[in-house]
């Protein structure tokens, strides 16, 4: 891979689950091509799902923008949606605001902050309420 820098954009839509997880696979299909390694491919797409599923269930969507170097993939998740009141307590492993339906259809358990922090080598988030949410992932590649 040369030292240029990649840069992927994905509009994310929102209560659409049938067209969730594009920007994640899109990006892991990216990184396989480019031969990074499995194991910081797996970081990237489970982060970047978390927060991409987010985005559809509570933000009413947003986009996806990814840059990809030799030392690092930077994800930022941004959205309109309602933001995040208490980021301490969504950081928490199990605590949903999703409704009852979102719940049927198997998303909202709680694990969505919990897992991008996980899988991330370092977790930004931004929040404004009424305005709009930001997390920022970063995977390191070395």
């Amino acid at each position: 891979m040369s030292d240029n820098i990649i840069r992927l954009h994905y509009d994310i839509d929102a209560d659409d689950f049938s067209s969730a997880g594009l920007a994640s696979s899109g990006t892991k299909r990216m990184l396989n091509q480019l031969g990074f390694n499995p194991a910081i491919v797996k970081k990237v797409a489970i982060s970047m799902y978390e927060a991409e599923i987010n985005a559809v269930i509570h933000a009413d969507g947003g986009c996806a923008d990814v840059e990809i170097t030799p030392e690092k993939i930077v994800v930022v998740i941004s959205d309109k949606g309602p933001g995040i009141p208490d980021i301490e307590q969504a950081m928490q492993a199990g605590w949903s605001t999703a409704t009852n339906e979102i719940r049927e259809q198997g998303f909202g358990a709680g694990m969505g902050l919990p897992n991008m922090k996980r899988y991330t080598d370092d977790m930004k988030i931004e929040t404004e309420l009424g305005v709009g949410t930001k997390v920022t992932l970063i995977i390191n590649v070395n």
